[in-house]
C-alpha cells in the first residue's frame, strides 16, 4: 500500500533494526530469500529457457550485494545453480555483506572478479543485478558502467534486487547505462522511483515482497504516499469496489452535477464529461452550453438536463456569462469546468467569478487550466473555501507553473505534492500511472489504465468520472484518487475487449464504467 523514497526506507530500516530489535541479517536472509523465490518463478515462467544453465548473480559492495549473496546461496537451495559475479574487489566489503561474502566461500559457490569483456554470458540463464541500491544516484562509475552494459546488452532476464542499479528511487530518473530488468523484487515497500517513468520502464515488473519490516511502520513514520488499488481503497478508507447502492435511495441521493464545457468546435468534450459523470454514478447531470448549440445536441443524450447560456448567437462562450452560470451552479453538488470551452476574450475574469462564487466543490480542466496559467497561475488566487480539483496532463502542468514538461516529468510526485500543499488544492497530475496529491500531502499513484487511453477525450471522460464522485459526497481527495482509478480500470476492460488498444476511444471507457 505505501511507497517510499530512499530516505524513508533507510529511517524505516533503522527503525526496525535499532527500535524493534530485528537483527540487520535477518533482513539481508529475508531479503535474499525473496529474490530468489522470484528468479524460481521466472525461470518456470519463461518458456525457452535453459533451465540448466546458472543464474549470474552481480555482486556491489553494498547492502544490496548482501541481498545477493544471500540470493545465490538460497537458488542452490531451491535446485537452481548461481554464481557469483563481484564488480570490485570482495576484499573490501563491509557489515554484512562481509559476512555474506564468507558464507558463500565456505559453501563453495563459485565466483569471479568482473574484468570487462571476460564474460561469457550466454552460459547462463540469467541474471541478478544486485550492484547499486536506493542510496546511490547519478551516472555509474568503472567498472559498474562497463558490467551495467553489458548486462543489458546480453539480453538475458534480469532481476533487479529491490531497484534496478542507477535507477533514481526517488524520482525515476535514470543514468545511463542503468539496468533493464525484467522484474523488480522491491523489498518491504515499492519505492518512489518505480512508480514513475521511465523508471518504471526499466523496473519491468515490480513486485513487492516483504522482509520482516512491518508495514504499519510506514503509516507511523507518516509515510504518505500510497499504491492507489483495490487493497488501498478498503484499508484506507473503507471503501469495497464496485461501490455498492443501499435500497432505499432515490436520484437525490446521488447529488447534482454540473458540467460547464463544450464550444461549437468542441462540443463532444462538454458531451463526453456530462455522459461520464451520469454513468459514473451521479444521479442528475446538468451541461451548460453556449444556446446556440443546443438545437444540436438536444436528444443525443436525453438523460442529461441542458442549460443553454446567452452567447450573443456565436455557439462559443463569453465574457458576459458568469453570473449566469453562477445562477445555474445554485443548488449543485459538484462542478466541472473547462473541457472543450475554448479560450474567449475576458476569460480569465470570467473564470475567477466562478472560481471565487461557486458554493460547491469544483473541478478544473482544460482550457480552464490554461485561462488560470495566462492569468499568472494560482499564486494570486484567492484560496477557494471549498475544495478545488485540477487535472492538468503534464503541457498543463508545465504551463501553469512556467516551466518545461521535461521538468515536469522529472519528479511528478514531489512536483505534484508540492503544488497541491501550496495552493490548497488537489491536483491530478495526469499520465502513465497518474499522480494524485492532496493539500495535507497524501499522494496515490494509479495502477490502471494503459496507453490504448491515450485517445482524445479520454481526460473529459476523467473529468466526469471525477465530478460525479463529488457531487455523490466523497471528499476531494478520495473524489480524484477513486476517480482515476475507475477511469483507468474502466479502459482496462474496454481494452481487452479489442483486439489492439490501438483502437480505443473515449466513448469505449464510458461504456465500461
Amino acid at each position: 500500500m505505501y511507497i517510499v523514497s530512499a530516505e524513508q526506507m533507510r529511517k524505516l530500516d533503522q527503525y526496525t533494526i535499532g527500535t524493534i530489535g530485528i537483527p540487520a541479517a535477518v533482513l539481508m536472509e529475508n531479503a535474499g530469500r525473496s529474490v530468489a523465490e522470484e528468479v524460481e518463478k521466472l525461470t518456470h515462467r519463461l518458456v525457452g529457457l535453459e533451465s540448466h544453465k546458472p543464474w549470474l548473480i552481480l555482486v556491489g559492495k553494498g547492502n544490496n550485494g548482501g541481498d545477493g549473496l544471500v540470493a545465490a546461496r538460497q537458488l542452490r537451495e531451491l535446485g537452481i545453480d548461481a554464481e557469483l559475479l563481484y564488480a570490485s574487489d570482495p576484499t573490501g566489503l563491509t557489515g554484512n555483506a562481509l559476512l555474506q561474502r564468507d558464507i558463500a566461500q565456505k559453501l563453495g559457490i563459485p565466483s569471479a572478479l568482473f574484468v570487462p569483456g571476460s564474460i561469457v554470458w550466454h552460459q547462463y540463464a540469467g541474471i541478478v543485478d544486485a550492484l547499486l541500491g536506493t542510496g546511490t544516484n547519478g551516472a555509474p562509475r568503472e567498472p559498474y558502467a562497463s558490467l551495467i552494459r553489458e548486462a543489458n546488452d546480453s539480453k538475458l532476464p534480469i532481476v533487479a534486487v529491490d531497484i534496478p542499479s542507477r535507477l533514481n528511487a526517488d524520482t525515476g530518473e535514470v543514468s545511463e547505462p542503468c539496468i533493464r530488468a525484467n522484474v523488480t523484487v522491491a523489498l518491504a515497500f515499492a519505492k518512489l522511483g518505480l512508480t514513475q517513468f521511465p523508471g518504471s520502464a526499466y523496473a519491468g515488473e515490480v513486485v513487492i515482497r516483504s522482509i520482516g519490516i512491518p508495514e504499519r511502520l510506514a503509516r507511523e513514520q507518516q509515510v504518505s504516499t500510497y499504491w492507489a488499488d483495490q487493497r488501498m481503497f478498503q484499508l484506507r478508507f473503507g471503501l469495497r469496489l464496485p461501490l455498492k447502492r443501499e435500497a432505499n435511495t432515490h436520484k437525490g441521493t446521488y447529488g447534482h452535477a454540473m458540467v460547464v464545457a463544450g464550444s461549437r468546435k468542441y462540443s463532444g468534450a462538454g458531451l463526453l464529461t456530462a455522459l461520464a459523470a451520469l454513468r459514473a454514478g451521479a444521479g442528475l447531470v446538468t451541461w451548460a452550453l453556449p444556446e446556440r448549440m443546443l438545437d444540436a445536441v438536444i436528444g443525443r443524450v436525453p438523460e442529461v438536463m441542458l442549460a443553454g447560456v446567452i452567447d450573443n448567437g456565436m455557439g462559443d462562450w463569453s465574457e458576459s456569462s458568469p453570473d449566469e452560470v453562477l445562477q445555474l451552479v445554485e443548488g449543485k453538488d459538484a462542478l466541472a469546468i473547462g473541457p472543450g470551452m475554448a479560450r474567449f476574450a475576458g476569460d480569465d475574469a470570467w473564470l475567477r467569478k466562478l472560481w471565487s462564487g461557486a458554493s460547491c466543490p469544483i473541478v478544473l480542466d482544460a482550457d480552464a487550466l490554461n485561462m488560470i496559467a495566462d492569468a499568472g497561475g494560482l499564486g494570486s488566487w484567492p484560496r477557494r473555501e471549498r475544495p478545488a480539483i485540477l487535472t492538468p496532463h503534464p503541457g498543463e502542468m508545465a504551463r501553469l507553473i512556467g516551466r518545461s514538461v521535461r521538468d515536469v516529468e522529472r519528479d511528478r510526485i514531489g512536483l505534484a505534492r508540492a503544488y497541491a500543499q501550496q495552493h490548497g488544492v488537489t491536483l491530478v497530475l495526469k499520465g502513465a500511472r497518474t499522480v494524485t496529491a492532496t493539500p495535507d500531502g497524501d499522494v496515490f499513484v494509479n495502477t490502471t489504465g494503459g496507453p490504448g487511453m491515450a485517445t482524445g477525450g479520454a481526460g473529459d471522460v476523467l473529468t466526469g468520472v471525477i465530478t460525479s464522485l463529488l457531487a455523490q459526497g466523497l471528499d476531494a481527495g478520495l473524489a480524484a484518487a477513486l476517480g482515476v482509478y475507475l477511469h483507468g480500470a474502466a479502459g482496462d476492460r474496454a481494452a481487452r475487449i479489442r483486439q489492439s488498444p490501438a483502437s480505443l476511444i473515449a466513448g469505449d471507457i464510458i461504456d465500461e464504467l
